[in-house]
């Protein structure tokens, strides 16, 4: 049986690929701050899934938190999915550096730590699947949380080239804005940022799509062929043109 730890478990994107993996019939290690929505998903999934389902109440920014989901990779898993994160608003000047550098900490450090923790095993197993859960944003200019992405992006793109020779592949999955609680976390509304309604995307095709990529070794992937087509048009005009339209839903 399969083994796949998630992080950011406790809800949107990161509790549906626990859900997903789960039931591929994967166990799953859940890995976020908030024990009790992870014991609740938890409970949930070894119901409907009859899968054995560990919990890591971890904050990631930590690093004797982060030690112990280190340890638990270096023991061996077949699926890690990076998906920890948060958002912050684009006014970088404005916005407290401490806060910055958080989250520049969270999405690059901690992924890189991670991945590096889970790769050694894979490689000497030659089998294992790695999932960075960026952005759309990472394609374009969008303040810190698109170069963070975007560099989580080039990572993936690199190691999948370098590694999936040798059996583990990585994948950046790369969604537009979707419907969970990210968004409301930054105190905005879904659907009432100034966003088309045909932008928004549901959690599970993004995780199904993203899956299905990872399974077929793509470095990159896009869900919807609306971002796909978004992306192509943005590397074509200039970055005052793309700055003004990827401002939206901050």
């Amino acid at each position: 049986m399969a083994t796949a730890v998630i992080t950011g478990a406790s809800s949107g994107l990161g509790a549906e690929f626990a859900r997903q993996l789960a039931a591929r019939g994967a166990d799953v290690v859940i890995v976020a701050r908030d024990r009790v929505a992870l014991e609740a998903l938890a409970t949930d999934l070894r119901g409907r899934h009859r899968v054995r389902v560990e919990v890591i109440v971890a904050d990631l920014l930590d690093d004797d938190a982060r030690g112990v989901v280190e340890t638990r990779l270096a023991d061996g898993v077949d699926v890690l999915v990076n998906n920890a994160g948060f958002g912050l608003d684009l006014a970088f000047a404005d916005n407290p550096v401490d806060d910055e550098v958080r989250h520049l900490r969270l999405h690059v450090e901690a992924s890189m730590r991670l991945t590096h923790a889970a790769l050694g095993p894979m490689l000497a197993r030659r089998r294992g699947r790695i999932v960075n859960v960026a952005s759309v944003a990472g394609f374009v200019p969008r303040g810190t949380y698109g170069a963070a992405k975007g560099w989580l992006i080039s990572f993936s793109r690199w190691a999948n080239a370098v590694y999936r020779p040798r059996g583990v592949t990585v994948t950046a999955v790369c969604p537009g804005f979707v419907h969970t609680n990210f968004h409301e976390r930054l105190g905005l509304a879904p659907g009432h940022e100034g966003v088309a309604p045909g932008l928004w995307l549901d959690a599970t095709t993004v995780v199904r799509q993203g899956l299905r990529a990872a399974a077929r070794g793509r470095a990159v992937s896009v869900p919807s062929w609306r971002y796909k087509m978004l992306v192509a048009v943005s590397r074509l005009l200039p970055d005052g043109v793309v700055i003004r339209a990827a401002s939206r839903g901050r």
